[in-house]
């Protein structure tokens, strides 16, 4: 395969950037369908004229619908961006940046979305898109999903679809997290994947972060010990990683403790563990959840992350080495490969 590319990249240039063109556009038919022309052309940064000219072409070859209501990808056309979804990544040199993270970060698996979604964001939504074809082939049924909150895991959600390989799941918050947007809490992702799964889930209904005292309390009620038991014995875990400040003036952090993730130079969060460049613990916050060394008991640990801006808190987390999966896009796979030694 690599011969042959290598071997068509030489010989005919225009055939690759043609086809990588008439993929990107049925890619972005596929996310926003029905769509319109204009619709599509500001999607795809490629002028009207471009895209009315390569729709009519996927048109008579039977891979697009144009309807009164707009464009839709046929069965055929679903095809073909499936089967060709692995020689894009050939093409596009994305199969090297993944095994080059995988090397430099000693993970188990590594997918790569190209783009960056920092810029674009249905490349946030082929993320959560990843992460479900990833649970769909790695899980079994009646196992345990622990879930993280965020808008990253917000889109995993919206991709889910049914787990026909792996019934009777259940989805569980991976902490607490009443206090951020309603659409952002691990609960709320919760309950839709496993709908959207056809699951169970149970929910975590804890503000984060706790003061020491009220913790010991919480953890001591029957209903939340039940809940924590099943969290801790998840069998895989998905999470985000955010930035350090973001994250923690979203969580509405008081002003001194503010000021001292920013003295100690923290630069990324995952599970109210924030990070500094080194990969240091810097400063916890306490919640009721998973702790960082529950991580070991779990199976597979998928962080989903992605965006050029994102590259340095995702690589102070896996400093430490924590999760075994990542699902990141090109922007911040390449800053990752470029810029931060491990």
């Amino acid at each position: 395969m690599r011969a042959l590319i290598d071997l068509q990249k030489k010989l005919f240039p225009d055939v690759l950037e043609v086809m990588q063109r008439r993929y990107q556009l049925l890619h972005h038919i596929r996310l926003m369908q029905p769509v319109g022309r204009r619709a599509l052309s500001e999607n795809s940064q490629l002028a009207e004229r471009t895209v009315r000219s390569e729709v009519d072409f996927l048109s008579k070859q039977g891979a697009v619908d144009i309807t009164s209501r707009g464009m839709h990808l046929t069965y055929e056309g679903q095809a073909i961006l499936e089967q060709l979804a692995e020689f894009i990544k050939d093409v596009t040199g994305i199969k090297v940046l993944e095994q080059q993270l995988m090397d430099k970060l000693k993970l188990d698996d590594v997918v790569v979305i190209p783009g960056d979604s920092d810029q674009l964001d249905w490349v946030k939504q082929e993320m959560g898109k990843a992460c479900v074809e990833y649970l769909k082939a790695h899980l079994h049924s009646r196992e345990t999903v622990a879930i993280t909150g965020g808008s990253t895991m917000a889109a995993v959600a919206e991709m889910m679809t049914p787990l026909e390989k792996a019934s009777q799941c259940m989805f569980v918050p991976a902490r607490g997290g009443l206090g951020e947007r309603v659409e952002n809490q691990a609960n709320t992702i919760c309950a839709e994947m496993a709908k959207k799964a056809r699951g169970d889930y149970r929910l975590l209904y804890v503000p984060d972060p706790l003061s020491e005292e009220s913790y010991q309390t919480i953890i001591e009620e029957p209903s939340i010990k039940e809940v924590l038991d099943m969290i801790r014995d998840a069998g895989m875990v998905v999470h985000g990683i955010g930035e350090a400040m973001t994250m923690a003036e979203r969580r509405k952090t008081p002003t001194s403790q503010l000021e001292l993730i920013h003295e100690r130079q923290a630069v990324g969060e995952a599970f109210g563990y924030y990070f500094n460049e080194s990969g240091e613990i810097v400063h916890k916050v306490r919640t009721v959840g998973l702790q960082l060394e529950d991580l070991s008991s779990a199976d597979d640990v998928i962080a989903v992350a992605g965006g050029r801006s994102k590259a340095q808190a995702i690589a102070s987390y896996f400093q430490p080495g924590q999760s075994n999966i990542l699902i990141t896009d090109e922007g911040a796979a390449s800053e990752l490969v470029r810029g931060y030694p491990f």
